[in-house]
């Protein structure tokens, strides 16, 4: 990927390539949006900046126009219907589409993210056209060709200053979704909510989100932000908790026992546990981090339901089973099961109801291999280990966490550190013995198979032999 820079900011070649076409045209091309912000927090903080999803907002030619222009530069497919945008796919695998549009005119016709009129006009005004963004530092555009900035609601400064504002309040509600983005926007680059602002978002109901638009903020959140907790405490400050994830708001003022949890409540100790399996997880493959970030936030939506004063200490007895439902029900309002075919869900509530196994196992001390191979049938035993070590480091004060570096060391000697062994015997094993297919298989599949996880039966002949054991004894 060729990059030219440009006062400071940088984009693929085939950008500033777009934008002469289109000045030769008798127009002017700008990239607007994320691509600007992130190229500006860039500079400032001294980083690399990557070029992902570029938006590139067309001026003074006409809609009809668009397509033969950009075809020269790649691949072009329209998608909408009402107001199409232009996918440019350029020959060069290493830049991504670069989304081509007219600036919009937006007007509300009903509720929800989608209960807008929208139509093109090339003639707006830079200002018209950037006054329908949610926040003034997503309302900056840049000129690749110049290298001028076009800032008219002052989105630079508010990026310098670390402040998240909202560039037209009136018309700011008319989409709930930017409540959530105001949530994960301040997050993932630390800025503090202007009070309009705040106000704004409190007072905007959220009950008109499906889903996979709530789940999609959640994701970035979880994932983009070095520190997801502030973007939950915020979330909680603007009643969005209660709105979005209302298993999480028991656990603020749960008392926790002292001794083990200085750090104060359960809510204090989630958002601690969150940052700490964000921070130690970059490795993971997206399924399975949010999977470990999903069980950082589920992990003790049991405790507010099993805490109890006993003997003078503050506990909470069987809290991981009890968190089981209450985790399902936050999964299902986000909608999460299995992401790019791996089982998110099973494995958040196998998290969930084992997390506190890894430092039981090792406490035990004799814990037998058995148990480790029937504990995998539930869930992924890295994984677990992986929340579990946050888990332990996600209080204040100095605790051993040891625990966890033993347990996978063990999972991984057994082989069982992601799925629990294959069974030896098999169906088509009976059927040579001469037995029919049928539950009486299936028993003596499941009897061969648990003395295989015992270590009892280690290959095919001893499942042989003992199946044939089996078969004596019920003659």
């Amino acid at each position: 990927m060729i990059i030219e820079p440009v006062n400071g900011t940088t984009a693929p070649a085939v950008v500033y390539d777009v934008a002469r076409a289109v000045r030769d045209a008798g127009g002017r091309a700008l990239v607007v949006g994320g691509f600007v912000r992130d190229a500006l927090l860039a500079s400032q903080r001294a980083v690399n900046h990557e070029p992902l999803d570029i938006d590139i907002e067309v001026f003074g030619l006409e809609e009809a126009r668009l397509p033969a222009l950009l075809s020269q530069f790649g691949r072009v497919e329209p998608v909408g219907r009402s107001f199409p945008v232009y996918k440019l796919r350029a020959p060069d695998p290493a830049v991504g589409d670069i989304d081509v549009a007219l600036p919009r005119r937006e007007s509300k016709s009903g509720r929800g993210h989608k209960g807008f009129d929208v139509r093109g006009d090339p003639s707006m005004s830079i200002a018209e056209a950037a006054r329908r963004r949610d926040f003034t530092i997503n309302a900056i555009s840049w000129d690749p060709l110049t290298g001028a900035y076009e800032d008219p609601f002052n989105g630079r400064a508010d990026l310098a200053a670390r402040i998240l504002r909202v560039v037209d309040p009136q018309t700011f509600g008319d989409d709930s979704l930017r409540v959530l983005r105001a949530i994960q926007f301040a997050a993932r680059f630390e800025l503090a909510v202007e009070p309009q602002t705040a106000a704004l978002c409190r007072s905007i109901p959220l009950d008109d989100l499906p889903a996979e638009r709530i789940w999609g903020e959640i994701e970035k959140l979880l994932l983009k932000a070095a520190r997801p907790s502030r973007g939950f405490v915020l979330a909680l400050d603007l009643g969005v908790l209660d709105q979005v994830l209302p298993e999480m708001r028991p656990l603020v003022g749960c008392p926790q026992e002292p001794e083990w949890h200085p750090e104060g409540d359960v809510w204090t100790h989630t958002l601690m546990v969150i940052d700490e399996a964000r921070a130690a997880n970059g490795d993971l493959a997206r399924p399975q981090l949010i999977a470990v970030m999903l069980g950082a936030v589920c992990h003790d939506l049991g405790k507010p339901a099993t805490t109890a004063v006993v003997d003078g200490r503050i506990r909470s007895l069987d809290h991981e089973q009890a968190g089981v439902a209450p985790a399902e029900s936050l999964l299902d309002r986000l909608n999460v099961h299995t992401i790019d075919g791996f089982d998110v869900r099973r494995q958040v509530i196998g998290i969930v109801a084992h997390h506190l196994k890894p430092g039981m196992f090792h406490k035990a001390g004799n814990v037998g291999d058995g148990a480790f191979r029937r504990l995998a049938q539930k869930v992924d035993l890295e994984l677990l280990a992986r929340v579990a070590r946050a888990d332990c480091r996600g209080r204040a004060g100095a605790f051993d966490c040891s625990a966890m570096d033993w347990f996978i060391a063990r999972a991984r000697a057994l082989g069982v550190e992601h799925q629990p062994p294959r069974p030896l015997l098999l169906g088509r094993h009976l059927l040579e013995l001469g037995v029919p297919p049928g539950p009486r298989m299936g028993e003596i599949l499941r009897q061969v198979y648990e003395q295989q996880l015992d270590g009892t039966v280690t290959s095919v002949e001893e499942g042989l032999e003992e199946a044939r054991r089996i078969l004596g004894a019920g003659a």
